[in-house]
Order: structure tokens, then sequence, then C-alpha cells
């Protein structure tokens, strides 16, 4: 096991570059620039060019590349100009809010989905099936953005249950620790919904599938025979045979869940990395779009080699040497 992640960890660092690379290059040839946004029209072209010079040196793009990578090396990603702060510190600020609304929905999707998945399969072609079926298949079609706005419209502008933006409230700035974090999950409610219920559907498509290929194997006939109760048979033999195309559904979507709360976070006016991410986008902030997805890449590479150390945990027949 350890030399085979020493092994899966080299194999990451070409691959990380590599993406960078790409990258960079296309963020390179962008139309604009980190300047574009903070020069002032009534600048003498003089002036102009001597920022331009500053910030956006006219270098070769593999020198500028070279430059990036031996400062991101470092620690140093850019600086935010809009901000006025290293693009690391920017990114620190933000990822909590999108790391607990992905950790949310991640749960909520597999606490739901999952046990929905194996229902379907055990009562195929029931009437629950094809509701189920009916639900996965909407939650799938239904894009995000339609969906957050329908809940918001629901339960924030009709009902009232829930707030409509934001994370927290500002008239608890300065109650107990507690007071704010249920405030916070108060406010999380409505976002993780919507972002839980695509992968929600996911999730139930991926395990009726897979328990279904399983339910029909012979040694699940052969445990029947021998008298087990179906539950052992479901839960213990069945399930547990079924679960790697769901660890597999589950390394990929991690970095899913956060990629995809680019429009969650950007409808509900949540303070995350997705909202920033959209911000960096029309701003030409490229410093920080390039530390953005950096750390995208490198959580989606994470989670692939969480997802392969996870297969021996559930299947004990892989083994790595």
């Amino acid at each position: 096991m350890k030399n085979y992640i020493i092994r899966r960890l080299l194999q990451i660092i070409p691959v990380f570059l590599g993406i960078l690379f790409i990258l960079f290059f296309i963020v390179d040839r962008a139309p604009g620039g980190i300047t574009s946004n903070i020069m002032d029209p009534k600048m003498t072209p003089e002036l102009k060019a001597a920022l331009k010079a500053k910030l956006d040196p006219d270098l070769p793009f593999y020198t500028k590349f070279w430059n990036w990578l031996v400062q991101a090396a470092q620690g140093n990603f850019g600086f935010s100009q809009k901000h006025y702060r290293p693009v690391l510190d920017v990114i620190k600020d933000n990822i909590g809010c999108t790391f607990a609304l992905s950790l949310i929905a991640m749960i909520f999707s597999m606490l739901l989905g999952i046990p929905a998945g194996i229902v379907s399969a055990t009562k195929q072609y029931s009437h629950l099936d094809n509701f189920l079926t009916v639900f996965s298949l909407i939650g799938l079609a239904l894009p995000t953005f339609f969906l957050g706005l329908l809940l918001l419209k629901v339960f924030a502008v009709d009902l009232k249950w829930l707030p409509s933006f934001g994370l927290s409230d500002p008239k608890l700035a300065n109650a107990p620790f507690l007071t704010r974090l249920g405030d916070y999950a108060y406010h999380l409610i409505l976002p993780s919904l919507v972002l839980g219920l695509a992968e929600t559907a996911s999730f139930m498509r991926y395990t009726r599938s897979s328990m279904l290929e399983v339910i029909r194997s012979d040694y699940i006939r052969t445990a029947r025979a021998k008298g087990l109760s179906e539950k052992v048979v479901i839960y213990k033999h069945a399930f547990r045979n079924a679960m790697i195309p769901i660890v597999t559904l589950i390394g990929f979507r991690i970095p899913g869940l956060i990629s995809g709360a680019v429009m969650t976070e950007t409808i509900f006016s949540l303070p995350g990395v997705g909202k920033l991410a959209v911000e960096a986008t029309t701003t030409r902030n490229y410093p920080l779009l390039i530390g953005i997805n950096a750390m995208l890449t490198l959580t989606t590479l994470v989670a692939t080699l969480i997802a392969d150390l996870l297969y021996a945990a559930v299947d004990p027949r892989i083994k790595y040497d």
C-alpha cells in the first residue's frame, strides 16, 4: 500500500503540472489582462504603458509560466488587484463557505440517494421504483440555476421559511459562537438542498444500476438458498459488492460539488470560491482565476487517489502491492 501511494503521488505531479501549463496558456491568450480594469481612461499613454510594464510585463509565455511556478512552489500564487491582497489569502477567506456547502450537500445526497437506489433495485418495476426513477431523471435533467431560483421563490419569498441570500445575519455578528454557527447552518439549508438534489439523483441511479447487477449474481441466489434473511443478503453481501461504482462516483463528485457551487453561490450570494471564480472571470482577475483552478485541479487529483484507496477497503480482493 505504501509503495502504491508513493507511485500515485509521483504520477500526480506531472499531471498537475501539465494541467497548470494548459490552464496558464489559455489564460495568457485570453483578451485583456489584469491592468484592463484598473486603468483610468484619462491616463496618458505613457502612464498606461508604465503600469502595464509593471503589472503585466510583455514576456514570453514559458517565462511567465516558469516565474509563476517558482513563486507558487513558495506559496505565492500572485496578487489580486481587485482585493489588494495575495491570491492565497483571498482563497483562504472564501474556501470555508464552499467546503461547508459541498460537505453538507455530499452527506445529504449520499444519505438520501444510496438508500433510495437500494430500495429501487430491490423493488424493481414497482410503483415505488417508477416514482424514484422519475424523481432521479428530473433531478438529473433540471438545471441547477432553475432549481435554485424555484426553491428560492417558494421557501424564501413566498413561505419566508428560509433566508434568500448571504451566509449570516448581520445582526448576529457579535452573538455567541453557537448562535452564529446555527445561523450559518440556517443560511446553508437552501443552497445545500439545491446543490445536493442533483447529486442525490446521481447516487440513486448509480446505486440502482450496480445493485441490479449484483443481486442477479449466483452467489446472491446461493446466499438466499442458505436461508439467510433478505436484509443480510441485500445489505451485507449485495451492497458491499455494489459499492465500487459508488466509491468511484464519490471520488469524482467531490471536486464536482466544488465546481458546481459556482452557480449555487452566485444565486444565493454566498461568499465562497464559486462566486469568487465568477467575479474573477468577469473582472479578468487572472491571477485569482488561475489560483482557484489550481486548487480545483489538486482537489480532483487527490479525490481520485482517495477513491482508489477506498476500493481496497470495500473489496478485500483488491490488493495494492
